[in-house]
Protein backbone atom coordinates (compact mmCIF):
# COMPACT_ATOMS: atom_id res chain seq x y z
CA UNK A 1 0.00 0.00 0.00
CA UNK A 2 1.04 3.56 -1.25
CA UNK A 3 1.92 6.11 1.62
CA UNK A 4 0.19 9.39 1.06
CA UNK A 5 0.88 13.09 2.99
CA UNK A 6 -1.91 15.54 3.10
CA UNK A 7 -2.65 19.00 4.28
CA UNK A 8 -6.02 20.52 5.61
CA UNK A 9 -7.41 23.58 4.48
CA UNK A 10 -10.07 25.09 6.95
CA UNK A 11 -11.45 27.84 8.53
CA UNK A 12 -12.89 25.94 11.51
CA UNK A 13 -10.19 25.39 13.71
CA UNK A 14 -12.24 22.18 15.63
CA UNK A 15 -13.08 20.53 12.22
CA UNK A 16 -9.36 20.52 11.60
CA UNK A 17 -8.24 18.52 14.62
CA UNK A 18 -11.70 16.10 13.71
CA UNK A 19 -10.35 15.92 10.03
CA UNK A 20 -6.91 15.00 11.24
CA UNK A 21 -8.67 12.32 14.09
CA UNK A 22 -10.15 10.66 11.42
CA UNK A 23 -7.28 10.52 9.10
CA UNK A 24 -4.89 9.38 11.59
CA UNK A 25 -6.95 5.66 11.71
CA UNK A 26 -5.32 5.49 8.20
CA UNK A 27 -1.62 4.27 9.00
CA UNK A 28 0.02 4.91 5.48
CA UNK A 29 -1.65 8.56 5.87
CA UNK A 30 0.66 11.39 7.21
CA UNK A 31 -0.29 14.76 8.27
CA UNK A 32 2.38 17.42 7.15
CA UNK A 33 0.34 21.30 7.94
CA UNK A 34 -3.37 23.08 8.05
CA UNK A 35 -4.23 26.40 6.72
CA UNK A 36 -7.23 28.06 7.49
CA UNK A 37 -7.06 31.38 4.83
CA UNK A 38 -6.62 31.53 1.17
CA UNK A 39 -3.20 32.89 1.38
CA UNK A 40 -1.78 30.84 3.85
CA UNK A 41 -3.28 28.09 2.36
CA UNK A 42 -1.35 28.36 -1.06
CA UNK A 43 1.80 28.53 0.69
CA UNK A 44 1.09 25.86 2.62
CA UNK A 45 0.80 23.40 -0.19
CA UNK A 46 3.79 25.12 -2.00
CA UNK A 47 6.17 24.22 0.86
CA UNK A 48 5.12 20.83 1.45
CA UNK A 49 3.76 19.22 -2.26
CA UNK A 50 1.49 16.95 -0.52
CA UNK A 51 -0.45 13.70 -1.86
CA UNK A 52 -3.58 15.48 -1.41
CA UNK A 53 -5.41 18.23 0.09
CA UNK A 54 -8.47 18.40 2.47
CA UNK A 55 -9.94 20.92 1.63
CA UNK A 56 -13.22 23.20 3.13
CA UNK A 57 -15.06 25.48 -0.10
CA UNK A 58 -17.39 27.16 1.93
CA UNK A 59 -16.33 28.68 4.80
CA UNK A 60 -18.15 30.26 7.78
CA UNK A 61 -15.61 32.77 7.91
CA UNK A 62 -15.86 34.06 4.29
CA UNK A 63 -12.95 36.52 5.52
CA UNK A 64 -10.98 33.74 4.87
CA UNK A 65 -11.49 33.26 1.53
CA UNK A 66 -11.45 29.43 0.76
CA UNK A 67 -12.98 28.03 -1.70
CA UNK A 68 -12.51 26.37 -5.23
CA UNK A 69 -10.28 28.85 -7.10
CA UNK A 70 -7.53 27.76 -4.57
CA UNK A 71 -7.30 25.13 -7.12
CA UNK A 72 -6.56 27.64 -10.11
CA UNK A 73 -4.48 29.03 -8.26
CA UNK A 74 -2.03 26.10 -7.92
CA UNK A 75 -2.40 25.69 -11.33
CA UNK A 76 0.10 28.49 -12.06
CA UNK A 77 2.81 27.29 -9.76
CA UNK A 78 2.87 23.28 -10.00
CA UNK A 79 3.08 21.39 -12.91
CA UNK A 80 0.96 18.09 -11.15
CA UNK A 81 -1.31 19.63 -8.64
CA UNK A 82 -2.38 17.44 -5.44
CA UNK A 83 -5.82 15.34 -5.39
CA UNK A 84 -8.26 17.65 -3.53
CA UNK A 85 -10.67 16.15 -1.48
CA UNK A 86 -13.35 18.12 -0.88
CA UNK A 87 -14.25 18.25 2.79
CA UNK A 88 -17.74 20.79 3.53
CA UNK A 89 -21.32 20.51 5.23
CA UNK A 90 -22.99 21.97 1.73
CA UNK A 91 -23.38 19.19 -0.49
CA UNK A 92 -25.11 21.73 -3.12
CA UNK A 93 -21.77 22.62 -4.01
CA UNK A 94 -20.79 19.38 -5.33
CA UNK A 95 -21.26 19.71 -9.20
CA UNK A 96 -18.96 22.80 -9.31
CA UNK A 97 -16.31 21.41 -7.48
CA UNK A 98 -16.19 18.38 -9.92
CA UNK A 99 -16.09 20.91 -12.29
CA UNK A 100 -12.98 21.64 -10.96
CA UNK A 101 -11.50 18.55 -11.57
CA UNK A 102 -11.57 17.69 -7.68
CA UNK A 103 -10.98 13.82 -6.86
CA UNK A 104 -13.67 13.30 -4.27
CA UNK A 105 -16.13 15.13 -2.29
CA UNK A 106 -16.94 14.63 1.24
CA UNK A 107 -19.64 15.94 3.34
CA UNK A 108 -18.42 16.77 6.60
CA UNK A 109 -18.41 15.25 9.41
CA UNK A 110 -16.13 13.07 7.60
CA UNK A 111 -17.01 8.94 7.96
CA UNK A 112 -14.08 6.55 8.19
CA UNK A 113 -16.00 4.31 5.36
CA UNK A 114 -16.25 6.90 2.74
CA UNK A 115 -12.36 8.34 3.48
CA UNK A 116 -11.34 4.44 2.68
CA UNK A 117 -13.36 4.30 -0.61
CA UNK A 118 -11.69 7.68 -1.37
CA UNK A 119 -8.13 6.07 -0.08
CA UNK A 120 -8.48 2.92 -2.38
CA UNK A 121 -9.64 4.99 -5.10
CA UNK A 122 -6.57 6.95 -5.14
CA UNK A 123 -4.42 3.80 -4.64
CA UNK A 124 -6.13 2.16 -7.71
CA UNK A 125 -5.53 5.12 -9.94
CA UNK A 126 -1.21 5.02 -9.39
CA UNK A 127 -1.91 1.46 -10.24
CA UNK A 128 -3.40 2.06 -13.16
CA UNK A 129 -1.00 4.81 -13.98
CA UNK A 130 2.18 2.95 -13.25
CA UNK A 131 0.72 -0.27 -15.37
CA UNK A 132 0.15 0.75 -18.53
CA UNK A 133 2.46 -0.68 -21.44
CA UNK A 134 2.52 -0.80 -24.86
CA UNK A 135 3.96 -3.54 -26.66
CA UNK A 136 5.74 -4.38 -30.13
CA UNK A 137 6.90 -7.53 -32.01
CA UNK A 138 9.11 -8.19 -34.42
CA UNK A 139 8.27 -10.96 -37.56
CA UNK A 140 10.75 -13.22 -38.45
CA UNK A 141 12.28 -11.08 -41.42
CA UNK A 142 13.19 -8.45 -38.75
CA UNK A 143 10.54 -6.08 -39.08
CA UNK A 144 9.02 -4.20 -36.71
CA UNK A 145 5.14 -4.48 -35.57
CA UNK A 146 3.41 -2.92 -32.86
CA UNK A 147 0.30 -4.61 -32.16
CA UNK A 148 -2.07 -2.44 -32.85
CA UNK A 149 -1.23 -2.06 -36.51
CA UNK A 150 -2.67 -5.53 -36.94
CA UNK A 151 -6.18 -6.42 -37.57
CA UNK A 152 -7.55 -9.28 -35.47
CA UNK A 153 -7.90 -11.52 -38.69
CA UNK A 154 -4.37 -10.64 -40.02
CA UNK A 155 -2.86 -13.45 -38.07
CA UNK A 156 -4.33 -15.97 -40.31
CA UNK A 157 -3.58 -14.44 -43.64
CA UNK A 158 0.21 -14.60 -44.30
CA UNK A 159 -0.14 -12.89 -48.01
CA UNK A 160 -1.38 -9.56 -45.63
CA UNK A 161 0.93 -9.50 -43.33
CA UNK A 162 4.25 -10.05 -45.64
CA UNK A 163 2.60 -6.93 -47.48
CA UNK A 164 2.44 -5.18 -44.62
CA UNK A 165 5.85 -5.91 -43.68
CA UNK A 166 7.00 -5.25 -47.43
CA UNK A 167 5.50 -1.57 -46.75
CA UNK A 168 6.59 -1.02 -43.31
CA UNK A 169 10.31 -2.21 -44.58
CA UNK A 170 9.95 0.53 -48.00
CA UNK A 171 9.63 3.48 -45.33
CA UNK A 172 12.53 2.40 -42.59
CA UNK A 173 15.47 0.11 -42.96
CA UNK A 174 14.18 -1.98 -40.09
CA UNK A 175 17.12 -4.34 -39.85
CA UNK A 176 19.61 -1.56 -39.81
CA UNK A 177 17.62 0.25 -37.17
CA UNK A 178 17.56 -3.24 -35.31
CA UNK A 179 20.98 -3.42 -35.10
CA UNK A 180 21.68 0.18 -34.25
CA UNK A 181 19.39 -0.99 -31.02
CA UNK A 182 20.83 -4.13 -30.58
CA UNK A 183 24.23 -2.35 -30.30
CA UNK A 184 22.55 0.35 -27.51
CA UNK A 185 21.67 -2.17 -25.48
CA UNK A 186 25.15 -4.50 -25.77
CA UNK A 187 26.69 -0.80 -24.79
CA UNK A 188 23.90 0.03 -21.75
CA UNK A 189 25.03 -3.71 -20.72
CA UNK A 190 28.41 -3.13 -20.50
CA UNK A 191 28.42 0.33 -18.55
CA UNK A 192 25.91 -1.50 -16.57
CA UNK A 193 28.46 -4.57 -15.91
CA UNK A 194 31.17 -1.87 -15.02
CA UNK A 195 29.49 0.39 -12.39
CA UNK A 196 28.24 -3.62 -10.81
CA UNK A 197 32.10 -3.86 -10.35
CA UNK A 198 32.84 -0.42 -9.09
CA UNK A 199 30.44 -0.67 -6.68
CA UNK A 200 31.26 -4.02 -5.34
CA UNK A 201 34.86 -2.72 -4.72
CA UNK A 202 32.96 0.32 -2.78
CA UNK A 203 30.96 -2.03 -1.25
CA UNK A 204 33.86 -4.19 -0.12
CA UNK A 205 36.14 -1.46 1.01
CA UNK A 206 32.97 -0.24 3.21
CA UNK A 207 32.38 -3.18 4.72
CA UNK A 208 35.65 -3.90 5.36
CA UNK A 209 35.95 -0.05 7.53
CA UNK A 210 32.99 -0.48 8.73
CA UNK A 211 33.98 -3.83 10.30
CA UNK A 212 37.21 -2.72 12.00
CA UNK A 213 35.30 0.51 13.10
CA UNK A 214 33.25 -2.19 15.16
CA UNK A 215 36.11 -3.98 16.52
CA UNK A 216 37.51 -1.08 17.43
CA UNK A 217 34.71 0.16 19.10
CA UNK A 218 34.37 3.10 17.26
CA UNK A 219 30.61 3.21 16.30
CA UNK A 220 27.90 2.65 18.35
CA UNK A 221 24.49 1.01 16.69
CA UNK A 222 21.30 2.34 18.37
CA UNK A 223 18.39 0.03 17.25
CA UNK A 224 15.16 1.80 16.08
CA UNK A 225 11.47 0.64 15.15
CA UNK A 226 10.61 1.82 11.99
CA UNK A 227 7.35 0.35 11.99
CA UNK A 228 6.29 3.10 14.12
CA UNK A 229 6.55 6.76 14.20
CA UNK A 230 9.19 8.24 16.00
CA UNK A 231 7.98 10.57 19.05
CA UNK A 232 9.03 14.21 17.90
CA UNK A 233 12.26 15.68 19.97
CA UNK A 234 13.30 19.17 20.11
CA UNK A 235 16.96 20.41 19.94
CA UNK A 236 17.74 23.49 21.98
CA UNK A 237 21.26 24.43 21.00
CA UNK A 238 23.21 27.69 22.42
CA UNK A 239 26.77 27.95 21.82
CA UNK A 240 27.43 24.26 20.86
CA UNK A 241 25.14 23.17 23.99
CA UNK A 242 22.15 20.53 22.63
CA UNK A 243 19.52 19.80 24.85
CA UNK A 244 17.37 17.35 23.25
CA UNK A 245 13.67 17.36 24.81
CA UNK A 246 10.25 15.32 23.81
CA UNK A 247 7.44 17.14 22.79
CA UNK A 248 5.38 14.95 24.77
CA UNK A 249 6.88 16.09 27.94
CA UNK A 250 6.11 20.04 27.37
CA UNK A 251 2.99 21.31 29.26
CA UNK A 252 3.36 24.45 27.83
CA UNK A 253 5.79 27.71 26.09
CA UNK A 254 5.35 30.98 27.15
CA UNK A 255 6.59 34.00 25.45
CA UNK A 256 9.75 35.98 26.96
CA UNK A 257 9.93 39.09 24.42
CA UNK A 258 12.14 37.43 21.75
CA UNK A 259 12.48 33.99 23.66
CA UNK A 260 10.19 31.63 25.02
CA UNK A 261 10.26 29.65 28.15
CA UNK A 262 9.53 25.77 27.79
CA UNK A 263 7.77 24.66 30.72
CA UNK A 264 8.15 20.45 31.21
CA UNK A 265 5.79 18.33 33.48
CA UNK A 266 8.64 17.83 35.85
CA UNK A 267 8.35 21.59 36.51
CA UNK A 268 11.47 22.55 35.00
CA UNK A 269 11.64 25.45 32.23
CA UNK A 270 14.24 25.85 29.44
CA UNK A 271 15.12 28.67 27.78
CA UNK A 272 14.60 28.67 23.85
CA UNK A 273 16.27 32.23 21.51
CA UNK A 274 13.19 31.53 19.29
CA UNK A 275 9.52 33.64 19.51
CA UNK A 276 6.48 31.76 20.12
CA UNK A 277 5.22 32.98 16.88
CA UNK A 278 8.23 30.10 15.76
CA UNK A 279 7.01 27.42 17.88
CA UNK A 280 3.01 27.86 16.74
CA UNK A 281 4.65 27.43 12.96
CA UNK A 282 6.52 24.18 13.91
CA UNK A 283 4.40 22.51 16.68
CA UNK A 284 0.99 20.55 15.58
CA UNK A 285 -1.54 19.09 17.29
CA UNK A 286 -1.90 18.39 20.04
CA UNK A 287 0.04 22.06 20.93
CA UNK A 288 -2.36 24.37 20.25
CA UNK A 289 -2.20 28.68 20.84
CA UNK A 290 -4.17 29.71 23.57
CA UNK A 291 -3.15 33.58 24.06
CA UNK A 292 -0.56 35.87 22.42
CA UNK A 293 2.04 34.41 25.18
CA UNK A 294 1.18 30.95 25.42
CA UNK A 295 0.87 27.43 23.39
CA UNK A 296 -0.63 24.18 25.16
CA UNK A 297 -0.18 21.03 25.25
CA UNK A 298 -3.43 20.10 25.67
CA UNK A 299 -2.72 16.95 26.73
CA UNK A 300 -1.81 18.50 30.29
CA UNK A 301 -5.42 20.49 30.40
CA UNK A 302 -7.04 19.53 33.73
CA UNK A 303 -9.55 22.41 34.19
CA UNK A 304 -11.02 24.68 31.51
CA UNK A 305 -12.77 27.64 33.29
CA UNK A 306 -14.50 29.94 30.67
CA UNK A 307 -15.96 32.32 32.92
CA UNK A 308 -12.44 33.26 33.87
CA UNK A 309 -10.90 32.74 30.74
CA UNK A 310 -8.29 30.08 32.19
CA UNK A 311 -6.65 26.64 31.40
CA UNK A 312 -5.59 24.78 34.47
CA UNK A 313 -2.40 22.14 33.98
CA UNK A 314 -2.38 18.86 35.44
CA UNK A 315 -0.21 18.10 38.34
CA UNK A 316 0.22 21.51 39.31
CA UNK A 317 -0.97 25.35 40.52
CA UNK A 318 -0.69 26.98 36.57
CA UNK A 319 -3.36 29.00 35.22
CA UNK A 320 -2.82 30.03 32.30
CA UNK A 321 -5.20 32.87 30.75
CA UNK A 322 -6.76 32.61 27.27
CA UNK A 323 -7.86 35.34 25.34
CA UNK A 324 -11.17 35.91 23.41
CA UNK A 325 -8.94 36.44 20.10
CA UNK A 326 -8.13 32.48 20.54
CA UNK A 327 -11.72 31.57 22.10
CA UNK A 328 -12.13 28.89 18.54
CA UNK A 329 -8.94 27.31 19.63
CA UNK A 330 -10.21 26.77 23.13
CA UNK A 331 -13.93 25.60 21.74
CA UNK A 332 -12.17 22.84 19.92
CA UNK A 333 -9.62 21.74 22.89
CA UNK A 334 -13.22 20.48 24.86
CA UNK A 335 -14.71 19.28 21.57
CA UNK A 336 -11.28 17.36 21.01
CA UNK A 337 -11.47 15.95 24.83
CA UNK A 338 -15.10 15.24 24.79
CA UNK A 339 -14.72 13.34 21.33
CA UNK A 340 -12.40 10.56 23.00
CA UNK A 341 -12.93 8.15 25.68
CA UNK A 342 -15.39 10.93 27.79
CA UNK A 343 -17.67 11.04 30.67
CA UNK A 344 -19.24 13.73 31.42
CA UNK A 345 -21.43 14.01 34.72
Amino acid sequence: MNNFTYVIIDDDYNNVLKTKQIADSFQNLTFLASATNYDDAIDCILEHNPSFIFLEIDPSDKESNLSLHIINELHRYLSVVPKVFVTTKNDALSLQAFKYGVFDYLLFPIEIKELRKSIFRLEKEIGVNHSTVKTSHINPNNTLVSQSTLAPNTTSNSENINEIFQEINTIVDIPEVINVVNQDIEDEVEQENESKEVITELDNETLSETVRAIENNEVTFIQSDNQKEKPLIICVKSYGDYRYIDAKDICYLQADNNSTDIHLNTGEMITAFKTLKHFEGVLKYPFVRIHNSYILNIEYVSRIHTGNAVCHIKNTTTKLPFSKSYKENIDAIISTIASGNYIEI
